[in-house]
Protein backbone atom coordinates (compact mmCIF):
# COMPACT_ATOMS: atom_id res chain seq x y z
CA UNK A 1 0.00 0.00 0.00
CA UNK A 2 1.58 3.33 -0.90
CA UNK A 3 1.61 5.96 1.24
CA UNK A 4 -1.05 8.05 0.52
CA UNK A 5 -3.27 4.81 0.39
CA UNK A 6 -1.60 3.77 4.10
CA UNK A 7 -2.96 7.63 5.17
CA UNK A 8 -6.47 7.40 3.59
CA UNK A 9 -6.94 3.97 5.06
CA UNK A 10 -5.81 5.26 9.05
CA UNK A 11 -8.08 7.87 8.61
CA UNK A 12 -11.19 5.76 7.54
CA UNK A 13 -10.23 3.53 10.44
CA UNK A 14 -10.40 6.09 12.89
CA UNK A 15 -13.82 7.52 11.44
CA UNK A 16 -15.31 4.16 11.46
CA UNK A 17 -14.13 3.54 14.90
CA UNK A 18 -15.42 6.96 16.32
CA UNK A 19 -18.54 6.31 14.41
CA UNK A 20 -19.36 2.86 15.54
CA UNK A 21 -18.71 4.48 19.39
CA UNK A 22 -21.31 7.05 19.35
CA UNK A 23 -24.05 5.40 16.92
CA UNK A 24 -23.52 2.24 19.27
CA UNK A 25 -23.67 4.48 22.97
CA UNK A 26 -23.25 3.53 24.95
CA UNK A 27 -21.27 0.14 24.65
CA UNK A 28 -17.89 1.21 23.01
CA UNK A 29 -17.51 2.82 26.46
CA UNK A 30 -18.45 0.05 28.75
CA UNK A 31 -17.91 -3.45 26.58
CA UNK A 32 -16.90 -5.39 29.71
CA UNK A 33 -20.19 -4.49 31.54
CA UNK A 34 -23.32 -3.98 29.25
CA UNK A 35 -25.17 -6.69 27.05
CA UNK A 36 -28.06 -7.43 25.43
CA UNK A 37 -29.55 -10.00 28.19
CA UNK A 38 -33.26 -9.09 28.24
CA UNK A 39 -33.59 -11.60 24.90
CA UNK A 40 -32.97 -15.39 24.67
CA UNK A 41 -30.73 -14.85 21.50
CA UNK A 42 -29.25 -12.12 22.94
CA UNK A 43 -27.72 -14.89 25.70
CA UNK A 44 -26.94 -17.21 23.17
CA UNK A 45 -25.17 -15.08 21.37
CA UNK A 46 -22.72 -14.12 24.35
CA UNK A 47 -21.90 -17.89 24.93
CA UNK A 48 -21.46 -18.60 21.12
CA UNK A 49 -19.18 -15.77 20.74
CA UNK A 50 -17.54 -16.87 23.82
CA UNK A 51 -17.51 -20.60 23.13
CA UNK A 52 -15.38 -20.61 20.08
CA UNK A 53 -13.13 -17.90 21.70
CA UNK A 54 -12.82 -20.30 24.21
CA UNK A 55 -11.82 -23.65 22.33
CA UNK A 56 -9.56 -21.11 19.98
CA UNK A 57 -7.66 -20.73 22.82
CA UNK A 58 -7.63 -23.41 24.46
CA UNK A 59 -8.59 -26.64 22.74
CA UNK A 60 -9.16 -26.15 19.11
CA UNK A 61 -9.60 -29.93 17.83
CA UNK A 62 -12.82 -29.68 19.61
CA UNK A 63 -14.21 -26.65 18.70
CA UNK A 64 -17.64 -27.84 17.38
CA UNK A 65 -18.39 -29.81 20.64
CA UNK A 66 -19.76 -26.94 21.83
CA UNK A 67 -20.99 -27.58 25.97
CA UNK A 68 -24.70 -27.92 25.51
CA UNK A 69 -26.49 -31.25 25.17
CA UNK A 70 -23.90 -33.40 26.78
CA UNK A 71 -22.77 -36.09 25.62
CA UNK A 72 -23.70 -35.36 22.30
CA UNK A 73 -20.70 -34.37 19.62
CA UNK A 74 -21.05 -31.59 17.02
CA UNK A 75 -23.07 -29.25 18.99
CA UNK A 76 -22.27 -25.90 17.73
CA UNK A 77 -23.59 -26.77 14.07
CA UNK A 78 -27.08 -27.02 15.72
CA UNK A 79 -27.30 -23.48 15.10
CA UNK A 80 -25.34 -20.98 13.58
CA UNK A 81 -21.86 -21.54 14.45
CA UNK A 82 -20.68 -17.84 14.85
CA UNK A 83 -16.80 -18.90 13.85
CA UNK A 84 -16.08 -15.38 12.19
CA UNK A 85 -17.84 -13.59 15.30
CA UNK A 86 -15.41 -15.96 17.68
CA UNK A 87 -12.29 -15.76 15.76
CA UNK A 88 -12.86 -11.51 16.04
CA UNK A 89 -13.67 -11.96 19.80
CA UNK A 90 -10.36 -13.72 20.61
CA UNK A 91 -8.18 -11.15 21.59
CA UNK A 92 -10.35 -9.72 23.81
CA UNK A 93 -11.45 -13.36 25.30
CA UNK A 94 -7.62 -14.51 25.57
CA UNK A 95 -6.47 -11.48 27.56
CA UNK A 96 -9.98 -11.27 29.53
CA UNK A 97 -11.95 -14.20 29.98
CA UNK A 98 -14.78 -11.88 29.85
CA UNK A 99 -17.66 -13.12 28.01
CA UNK A 100 -19.39 -10.24 27.80
CA UNK A 101 -16.29 -7.96 26.64
CA UNK A 102 -15.52 -10.77 24.09
CA UNK A 103 -18.79 -10.67 22.39
CA UNK A 104 -18.72 -6.63 22.26
CA UNK A 105 -15.73 -6.59 20.69
CA UNK A 106 -17.33 -8.68 18.05
CA UNK A 107 -19.80 -6.24 17.73
CA UNK A 108 -18.18 -3.32 17.65
CA UNK A 109 -15.54 -4.53 15.29
CA UNK A 110 -18.41 -5.89 12.68
CA UNK A 111 -19.29 -2.19 12.41
CA UNK A 112 -16.12 -1.06 12.05
CA UNK A 113 -14.98 -3.60 9.38
CA UNK A 114 -19.07 -2.91 7.50
CA UNK A 115 -18.05 0.79 7.71
CA UNK A 116 -14.81 0.12 5.77
CA UNK A 117 -15.89 -2.01 3.78
CA UNK A 118 -19.28 -0.01 2.39
CA UNK A 119 -16.69 2.90 2.13
CA UNK A 120 -14.13 1.14 -0.05
CA UNK A 121 -16.30 -0.39 -2.10
CA UNK A 122 -18.20 3.17 -3.39
CA UNK A 123 -15.29 4.74 -3.23
CA UNK A 124 -13.95 2.53 -5.87
CA UNK A 125 -17.26 2.79 -7.70
CA UNK A 126 -17.16 6.42 -7.55
CA UNK A 127 -13.90 8.02 -6.70
CA UNK A 128 -16.03 10.38 -4.38
CA UNK A 129 -15.04 9.96 -0.87
CA UNK A 130 -17.86 11.95 0.56
CA UNK A 131 -20.71 9.97 -1.40
CA UNK A 132 -18.57 7.00 0.08
CA UNK A 133 -19.27 8.27 3.71
CA UNK A 134 -22.69 9.00 3.49
CA UNK A 135 -22.97 4.87 1.86
CA UNK A 136 -20.84 3.52 4.48
CA UNK A 137 -23.27 4.73 7.10
CA UNK A 138 -26.47 3.78 5.35
CA UNK A 139 -25.44 0.29 5.10
CA UNK A 140 -23.79 -0.73 8.63
CA UNK A 141 -25.98 1.71 10.83
CA UNK A 142 -29.43 0.98 8.73
CA UNK A 143 -32.74 -0.23 10.53
CA UNK A 144 -32.27 -3.52 9.86
CA UNK A 145 -29.03 -4.12 10.88
CA UNK A 146 -29.28 -1.81 14.27
CA UNK A 147 -31.69 -3.98 15.35
CA UNK A 148 -30.45 -7.01 15.10
CA UNK A 149 -27.98 -6.41 18.18
CA UNK A 150 -29.08 -9.50 19.75
CA UNK A 151 -28.17 -11.42 17.04
CA UNK A 152 -24.28 -11.60 16.58
CA UNK A 153 -24.35 -13.12 13.06
CA UNK A 154 -26.83 -10.96 11.66
CA UNK A 155 -24.24 -7.69 12.57
CA UNK A 156 -21.74 -9.31 10.29
CA UNK A 157 -22.60 -7.64 7.29
CA UNK A 158 -19.07 -6.35 6.42
CA UNK A 159 -18.23 -9.37 4.07
CA UNK A 160 -21.12 -8.06 1.71
CA UNK A 161 -19.49 -5.18 0.51
CA UNK A 162 -16.18 -6.49 0.79
CA UNK A 163 -16.90 -9.07 -1.21
CA UNK A 164 -18.31 -6.87 -4.19
CA UNK A 165 -15.53 -4.84 -3.78
CA UNK A 166 -13.28 -8.00 -4.60
CA UNK A 167 -15.58 -9.22 -7.79
CA UNK A 168 -15.58 -5.30 -9.17
CA UNK A 169 -11.35 -5.49 -8.74
CA UNK A 170 -12.05 -8.72 -10.85
CA UNK A 171 -13.42 -7.41 -13.34
CA UNK A 172 -12.00 -4.49 -14.10
CA UNK A 173 -8.52 -6.99 -14.06
CA UNK A 174 -8.84 -10.33 -14.17
CA UNK A 175 -5.80 -12.48 -12.42
CA UNK A 176 -5.48 -15.80 -10.58
CA UNK A 177 -4.41 -13.26 -7.54
CA UNK A 178 -7.96 -11.60 -7.33
CA UNK A 179 -9.75 -14.67 -8.01
CA UNK A 180 -7.79 -15.71 -4.72
CA UNK A 181 -8.80 -13.01 -2.65
CA UNK A 182 -12.87 -12.62 -3.68
CA UNK A 183 -12.86 -16.80 -3.18
CA UNK A 184 -11.01 -15.60 0.66
CA UNK A 185 -13.87 -12.81 1.10
CA UNK A 186 -16.54 -15.28 0.20
CA UNK A 187 -15.30 -17.57 2.73
CA UNK A 188 -15.04 -15.17 5.41
CA UNK A 189 -18.57 -14.08 5.03
CA UNK A 190 -19.62 -17.70 5.19
CA UNK A 191 -18.34 -18.36 8.50
CA UNK A 192 -19.17 -15.28 9.88
CA UNK A 193 -22.93 -15.99 8.67
CA UNK A 194 -24.71 -18.68 7.06
CA UNK A 195 -27.45 -15.97 5.41
CA UNK A 196 -24.95 -13.48 4.74
CA UNK A 197 -22.58 -15.89 3.16
CA UNK A 198 -25.48 -17.45 0.83
CA UNK A 199 -26.26 -13.51 0.01
CA UNK A 200 -22.24 -12.80 -1.02
CA UNK A 201 -22.23 -15.79 -3.08
CA UNK A 202 -25.67 -14.73 -5.01
CA UNK A 203 -24.26 -11.27 -5.69
CA UNK A 204 -20.81 -12.26 -6.57
CA UNK A 205 -22.27 -14.77 -9.24
CA UNK A 206 -24.75 -12.13 -10.26
CA UNK A 207 -21.98 -9.47 -10.97
CA UNK A 208 -19.80 -11.45 -12.72
CA UNK A 209 -22.60 -13.21 -15.03
CA UNK A 210 -23.88 -9.45 -15.32
CA UNK A 211 -20.53 -8.07 -16.54
CA UNK A 212 -19.94 -11.02 -18.54
CA UNK A 213 -22.83 -10.78 -20.55
CA UNK A 214 -23.32 -6.19 -20.31
CA UNK A 215 -19.39 -6.06 -21.07
CA UNK A 216 -18.74 -9.32 -23.48
CA UNK A 217 -16.53 -10.46 -21.07
CA UNK A 218 -17.95 -13.98 -21.58
CA UNK A 219 -15.20 -14.60 -24.47
CA UNK A 220 -12.58 -14.08 -22.18
CA UNK A 221 -10.69 -17.34 -20.52
CA UNK A 222 -8.94 -15.53 -18.11
CA UNK A 223 -12.03 -13.64 -16.72
CA UNK A 224 -14.01 -16.76 -16.16
CA UNK A 225 -10.73 -18.58 -15.27
CA UNK A 226 -10.55 -16.48 -12.28
CA UNK A 227 -14.13 -16.45 -11.71
CA UNK A 228 -13.95 -20.03 -10.69
CA UNK A 229 -10.60 -20.21 -9.24
CA UNK A 230 -12.85 -17.69 -6.89
CA UNK A 231 -15.44 -20.03 -6.79
CA UNK A 232 -13.59 -23.24 -5.96
CA UNK A 233 -11.39 -21.17 -3.29
CA UNK A 234 -14.43 -20.42 -1.31
CA UNK A 235 -16.27 -23.83 -1.77
CA UNK A 236 -12.99 -25.25 -0.81
CA UNK A 237 -12.48 -23.39 2.32
CA UNK A 238 -16.24 -23.11 3.45
CA UNK A 239 -17.58 -27.19 2.63
CA UNK A 240 -15.75 -28.55 5.93
CA UNK A 241 -18.47 -26.67 7.81
CA UNK A 242 -20.81 -26.91 5.19
CA UNK A 243 -20.44 -30.77 5.53
CA UNK A 244 -21.09 -30.77 9.18
CA UNK A 245 -24.55 -28.86 8.25
CA UNK A 246 -25.14 -31.40 5.89
CA UNK A 247 -24.31 -34.26 8.00
CA UNK A 248 -26.56 -32.96 10.61
CA UNK A 249 -29.63 -33.05 8.24
CA UNK A 250 -28.83 -36.58 7.01
CA UNK A 251 -28.62 -38.27 10.58
CA UNK A 252 -32.32 -36.07 11.96
CA UNK A 253 -33.74 -35.14 9.23
CA UNK A 254 -33.47 -31.49 10.55
CA UNK A 255 -34.50 -28.74 7.82
CA UNK A 256 -35.39 -25.24 7.00
CA UNK A 257 -39.26 -26.06 4.93
CA UNK A 258 -41.07 -23.94 2.95
CA UNK A 259 -43.86 -23.41 4.96
CA UNK A 260 -41.51 -22.35 7.75
CA UNK A 261 -39.78 -20.11 5.54
CA UNK A 262 -43.51 -19.06 4.71
CA UNK A 263 -44.12 -17.37 7.95
CA UNK A 264 -40.91 -15.63 8.16
CA UNK A 265 -41.20 -13.85 4.51
CA UNK A 266 -41.31 -10.06 4.74
CA UNK A 267 -44.42 -8.30 3.74
CA UNK A 268 -44.63 -5.02 2.13
CA UNK A 269 -45.15 -3.04 5.50
CA UNK A 270 -42.02 -4.32 7.17
CA UNK A 271 -40.23 -2.38 4.21
CA UNK A 272 -41.72 0.69 6.24
CA UNK A 273 -41.08 -0.55 9.76
CA UNK A 274 -38.34 1.20 11.65
CA UNK A 275 -37.99 1.62 15.33
CA UNK A 276 -36.26 4.97 14.81
CA UNK A 277 -37.56 7.94 16.20
CA UNK A 278 -37.66 9.59 12.67
CA UNK A 279 -39.47 6.79 12.04
CA UNK A 280 -41.84 6.03 14.38
CA UNK A 281 -44.82 8.21 12.87
CA UNK A 282 -44.61 5.50 10.42
CA UNK A 283 -45.36 2.64 12.74
CA UNK A 284 -48.95 3.95 13.02
CA UNK A 285 -49.86 4.09 9.34
CA UNK A 286 -48.89 0.49 8.48
CA UNK A 287 -51.17 -2.33 9.52
CA UNK A 288 -49.52 -5.51 11.31
CA UNK A 289 -46.11 -5.11 10.18
CA UNK A 290 -43.86 -8.07 11.45
CA UNK A 291 -40.20 -7.08 10.45
CA UNK A 292 -38.04 -4.06 10.26
CA UNK A 293 -36.79 -3.60 6.50
CA UNK A 294 -37.09 0.31 6.10
CA UNK A 295 -33.90 1.23 4.87
CA UNK A 296 -33.98 4.92 6.00
CA UNK A 297 -35.71 8.21 4.41
CA UNK A 298 -32.60 9.69 3.01
CA UNK A 299 -30.93 6.40 1.87
CA UNK A 300 -34.37 5.71 0.06
CA UNK A 301 -34.77 9.18 -1.03
CA UNK A 302 -30.55 9.29 -2.51
CA UNK A 303 -31.00 6.01 -3.53
CA UNK A 304 -34.45 6.00 -5.83
CA UNK A 305 -32.40 9.44 -7.16
CA UNK A 306 -29.20 7.53 -7.68
CA UNK A 307 -31.15 5.34 -10.54
CA UNK A 308 -32.23 8.64 -12.39
CA UNK A 309 -28.35 9.95 -12.04
CA UNK A 310 -26.83 6.84 -12.45
CA UNK A 311 -28.50 5.55 -15.57
CA UNK A 312 -27.06 8.99 -17.44
CA UNK A 313 -23.41 8.41 -15.88
CA UNK A 314 -22.31 4.88 -14.94
CA UNK A 315 -25.51 2.89 -16.66
CA UNK A 316 -24.14 -0.87 -16.26
CA UNK A 317 -23.10 -0.21 -12.49
CA UNK A 318 -26.45 0.86 -11.65
CA UNK A 319 -28.39 -1.31 -13.80
CA UNK A 320 -26.62 -4.14 -11.81
CA UNK A 321 -27.37 -2.58 -8.27
CA UNK A 322 -31.07 -1.82 -9.19
CA UNK A 323 -31.74 -5.05 -10.50
CA UNK A 324 -29.52 -6.58 -7.49
CA UNK A 325 -31.93 -4.75 -5.42
CA UNK A 326 -34.97 -5.52 -6.95
CA UNK A 327 -34.49 -9.52 -6.80
CA UNK A 328 -33.15 -9.25 -3.29
CA UNK A 329 -36.65 -7.67 -2.50
CA UNK A 330 -38.42 -10.36 -4.51
CA UNK A 331 -36.23 -12.47 -2.92
CA UNK A 332 -37.36 -11.95 0.57
CA UNK A 333 -41.37 -11.77 0.20
CA UNK A 334 -40.56 -15.76 0.47
CA UNK A 335 -42.50 -18.81 -1.41
CA UNK A 336 -45.53 -17.13 -2.11
CA UNK A 337 -43.92 -14.78 -4.52
CA UNK A 338 -42.15 -17.64 -6.88
CA UNK A 339 -38.56 -16.32 -6.84
CA UNK A 340 -37.62 -17.83 -3.24
CA UNK A 341 -39.35 -21.05 -4.23
CA UNK A 342 -37.04 -21.53 -7.42
CA UNK A 343 -33.91 -20.91 -5.53
CA UNK A 344 -34.81 -23.47 -3.01
CA UNK A 345 -35.32 -26.40 -5.25
CA UNK A 346 -32.27 -25.86 -6.87
CA UNK A 347 -29.71 -24.65 -4.30
CA UNK A 348 -29.23 -26.56 -1.58
CA UNK A 349 -27.35 -24.32 0.64
CA UNK A 350 -31.42 -22.68 1.17
CA UNK A 351 -32.52 -25.75 3.08
CA UNK A 352 -30.99 -24.35 5.90
CA UNK A 353 -32.03 -20.72 6.07
CA UNK A 354 -35.50 -20.05 7.50
CA UNK A 355 -35.65 -16.27 7.42
CA UNK A 356 -36.57 -15.08 3.52
CA UNK A 357 -37.28 -11.41 4.82
CA UNK A 358 -33.53 -11.09 5.58
CA UNK A 359 -32.69 -10.26 1.75
CA UNK A 360 -33.86 -7.19 2.70
CA UNK A 361 -30.26 -6.11 4.01
CA UNK A 362 -29.49 -6.57 0.33
CA UNK A 363 -31.98 -4.18 -0.45
CA UNK A 364 -30.46 -1.55 1.73
CA UNK A 365 -27.22 -2.56 0.29
CA UNK A 366 -28.27 -1.98 -3.48
CA UNK A 367 -29.96 1.72 -2.25
CA UNK A 368 -26.62 2.70 -0.53
CA UNK A 369 -24.65 2.48 -3.50
CA UNK A 370 -27.21 3.86 -5.58
CA UNK A 371 -27.23 7.01 -3.36
CA UNK A 372 -23.87 7.29 -3.56
CA UNK A 373 -23.97 7.41 -7.13
CA UNK A 374 -26.08 10.45 -6.56
CA UNK A 375 -24.27 12.00 -4.19
CA UNK A 376 -20.91 11.43 -6.48
CA UNK A 377 -22.85 13.41 -9.40
CA UNK A 378 -24.12 16.38 -7.14
CA UNK A 379 -21.60 16.74 -4.62
CA UNK A 380 -18.80 18.15 -7.21
CA UNK A 381 -20.95 20.64 -8.36
CA UNK A 382 -21.12 22.34 -4.75
CA UNK A 383 -18.55 25.26 -3.54
CA UNK A 384 -17.89 23.32 -0.59
CA UNK A 385 -18.75 19.15 -1.11
CA UNK A 386 -16.34 18.42 1.80
CA UNK A 387 -18.93 20.14 4.19
CA UNK A 388 -22.06 19.20 2.24
CA UNK A 389 -20.75 15.56 2.56
CA UNK A 390 -20.41 15.48 6.25
CA UNK A 391 -23.21 17.32 6.72
CA UNK A 392 -25.55 14.71 5.01
CA UNK A 393 -23.85 12.26 6.57
CA UNK A 394 -24.08 13.60 10.12
CA UNK A 395 -27.87 13.96 9.30
CA UNK A 396 -28.09 10.90 8.21
CA UNK A 397 -26.23 9.52 10.93
CA UNK A 398 -28.83 11.62 13.60
CA UNK A 399 -31.84 10.17 11.64
CA UNK A 400 -30.56 6.48 12.31
CA UNK A 401 -29.36 7.26 15.71
CA UNK A 402 -32.66 7.30 17.53
CA UNK A 403 -32.59 3.25 17.51
CA UNK A 404 -33.05 2.24 20.72
CA UNK A 405 -30.36 0.18 22.12
CA UNK A 406 -31.75 -2.01 25.42
CA UNK A 407 -28.31 -2.67 27.37
CA UNK A 408 -27.91 -3.86 30.64
CA UNK A 409 -25.96 -4.43 33.44
CA UNK A 410 -24.03 -7.06 33.42
CA UNK A 411 -24.38 -9.32 37.06
CA UNK A 412 -21.58 -10.26 39.16
CA UNK A 413 -21.10 -14.40 38.82
CA UNK A 414 -22.63 -16.17 41.27
CA UNK A 415 -20.47 -17.64 43.66
CA UNK A 416 -21.53 -20.92 43.22
CA UNK A 417 -20.41 -20.71 39.34
CA UNK A 418 -17.18 -19.31 40.85
CA UNK A 419 -16.35 -22.58 42.83
CA UNK A 420 -17.75 -24.46 40.03
CA UNK A 421 -14.91 -22.92 37.45
CA UNK A 422 -12.18 -24.39 40.08
CA UNK A 423 -13.38 -27.77 40.59
CA UNK A 424 -12.68 -31.01 38.93
CA UNK A 425 -14.27 -31.42 35.38
CA UNK A 426 -17.19 -32.62 34.98
CA UNK A 427 -20.63 -32.77 33.57
CA UNK A 428 -23.39 -30.33 35.05
CA UNK A 429 -27.47 -30.25 34.99
CA UNK A 430 -28.78 -27.22 35.93
CA UNK A 431 -32.82 -27.00 37.50
CA UNK A 432 -35.65 -26.28 36.90
CA UNK A 433 -34.64 -28.48 33.81
CA UNK A 434 -37.38 -27.33 31.29
CA UNK A 435 -38.80 -28.90 28.38
CA UNK A 436 -41.71 -27.27 27.70
CA UNK A 437 -41.57 -25.46 24.33
CA UNK A 438 -42.38 -22.30 25.61
CA UNK A 439 -39.79 -22.42 28.25
CA UNK A 440 -36.74 -23.96 26.62
CA UNK A 441 -35.60 -20.49 26.21
CA UNK A 442 -34.53 -20.84 29.78
CA UNK A 443 -31.58 -23.20 28.93
CA UNK A 444 -29.88 -20.37 27.09
CA UNK A 445 -29.47 -18.44 30.51
CA UNK A 446 -27.61 -21.82 31.48
CA UNK A 447 -25.17 -21.58 28.66
CA UNK A 448 -24.89 -18.04 29.52
CA UNK A 449 -23.86 -19.27 32.90
CA UNK A 450 -21.63 -21.81 31.60
CA UNK A 451 -19.25 -18.97 30.39
CA UNK A 452 -17.78 -19.03 33.99
CA UNK A 453 -16.89 -22.76 34.37
CA UNK A 454 -17.28 -24.07 31.00
CA UNK A 455 -18.07 -27.59 32.13
CA UNK A 456 -20.13 -29.66 29.57
CA UNK A 457 -24.10 -28.98 30.49
CA UNK A 458 -27.00 -31.81 30.32
CA UNK A 459 -28.85 -28.43 29.54
CA UNK A 460 -28.99 -27.05 26.05
CA UNK A 461 -30.81 -24.19 23.70
CA UNK A 462 -30.32 -24.38 19.97
CA UNK A 463 -32.41 -23.97 16.56
CA UNK A 464 -31.64 -27.92 16.39
CA UNK A 465 -32.85 -30.05 19.73
CA UNK A 466 -32.09 -33.94 20.10
CA UNK A 467 -34.45 -36.18 20.15
CA UNK A 468 -33.11 -37.79 23.34
CA UNK A 469 -33.33 -34.72 25.20
CA UNK A 470 -37.20 -34.35 24.58
CA UNK A 471 -36.89 -38.00 25.44
CA UNK A 472 -35.38 -37.92 29.28
CA UNK A 473 -36.42 -34.22 29.98
CA UNK A 474 -39.38 -35.47 31.60
CA UNK A 475 -37.99 -37.64 33.27
CA UNK A 476 -35.12 -35.33 34.30
CA UNK A 477 -37.03 -32.51 35.15
CA UNK A 478 -39.09 -34.17 38.19
CA UNK A 479 -35.47 -34.90 39.52
CA UNK A 480 -36.24 -38.47 41.20
CA UNK A 481 -34.85 -42.24 41.12
CA UNK A 482 -35.47 -41.95 37.16
CA UNK A 483 -34.26 -38.76 37.09
CA UNK A 484 -30.84 -40.03 38.82
CA UNK A 485 -30.91 -43.40 36.70
CA UNK A 486 -30.89 -41.24 33.72
CA UNK A 487 -28.16 -38.71 34.66
CA UNK A 488 -25.89 -41.70 36.11
CA UNK A 489 -26.00 -43.46 32.70
CA UNK A 490 -24.89 -39.74 31.39
CA UNK A 491 -22.09 -39.56 33.52
CA UNK A 492 -23.56 -35.96 35.26
CA UNK A 493 -21.56 -35.15 38.26
CA UNK A 494 -23.18 -32.09 39.41
CA UNK A 495 -26.32 -29.94 40.05
CA UNK A 496 -27.04 -26.65 40.24
CA UNK A 497 -30.50 -25.60 41.67
CA UNK A 498 -32.44 -22.48 41.16
CA UNK A 499 -34.59 -21.92 44.43
CA UNK A 500 -36.97 -19.95 42.31
CA UNK A 501 -41.17 -19.63 42.81
CA UNK A 502 -41.49 -21.70 39.12
CA UNK A 503 -39.92 -24.70 40.34
CA UNK A 504 -42.65 -26.52 42.16
CA UNK A 505 -40.98 -27.97 45.48
CA UNK A 506 -37.48 -28.89 46.63
CA UNK A 507 -37.23 -32.52 45.94
CA UNK A 508 -33.66 -32.42 45.94
CA UNK A 509 -34.01 -32.33 50.48
CA UNK A 510 -35.01 -35.95 50.17
CA UNK A 511 -32.19 -36.60 47.72
CA UNK A 512 -29.78 -34.71 50.44
CA UNK A 513 -31.17 -36.88 53.53
CA UNK A 514 -30.94 -39.95 51.24
CA UNK A 515 -27.15 -39.08 50.47
CA UNK A 516 -27.39 -38.66 47.70
CA UNK A 517 -26.38 -35.17 46.94
CA UNK A 518 -23.40 -33.55 48.44
CA UNK A 519 -24.02 -30.21 48.78
CA UNK A 520 -21.09 -27.55 47.99
CA UNK A 521 -22.23 -24.43 48.03
CA UNK A 522 -25.32 -22.29 48.90
CA UNK A 523 -25.68 -19.06 47.40
CA UNK A 524 -28.14 -16.61 46.22
CA UNK A 525 -30.86 -18.69 46.49
CA UNK A 526 -28.38 -21.10 44.17
CA UNK A 527 -27.45 -24.23 45.37
CA UNK A 528 -24.35 -26.54 44.01
CA UNK A 529 -24.23 -30.26 44.85
CA UNK A 530 -21.81 -32.64 44.22
CA UNK A 531 -23.53 -36.31 42.82
CA UNK A 532 -22.77 -39.07 45.28
CA UNK A 533 -22.53 -42.26 43.49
Amino acid sequence: MHRAGAREFLFALAVSILLTAALTYPLAFHPGHLARLDTTDGQFSIWNVAWVAHALTTDPRHLLDANMFYPHRGTLVYSEANLGAGVLAVPAYWLTQNPYLAHNASVLLAFVLSLLGMYYLVRHLTGNRGAAWFSAVAFAFSPCVMCRMPHIQLLMTAGLPWSLLATHRLVARPSPARGLVLGLVLAGQAYSSGYYGIFAGLLAGYAIAFHAVFEGRWRSVRYWASAALAAAVAVGLVLPLFVQYVHLQQATGFHRGLAETTFWSAKWQDYLASPAHAHAWMLRLIPRWRDVLFPGLLTVGLGMAGVWIGWRTRRNLTALYASAGILAAWMSFGPAAGLYRLAYAVLPAFSLIRAASRFGVVVTLALAVLAGFALAAWLPRLRRPALASVALAGALALELAAIPLAFTEVPPVPPVYRLLAILPPGPVVEYPFYYNSKELYVHSRYLLNSTAHWHPLINGYSDYIPADFYQHAPAIARLDDESFRILAKLGTRYLVVHDTAGYAGPPYRRLLLERRLRPLQFSRGIWLFEIVN
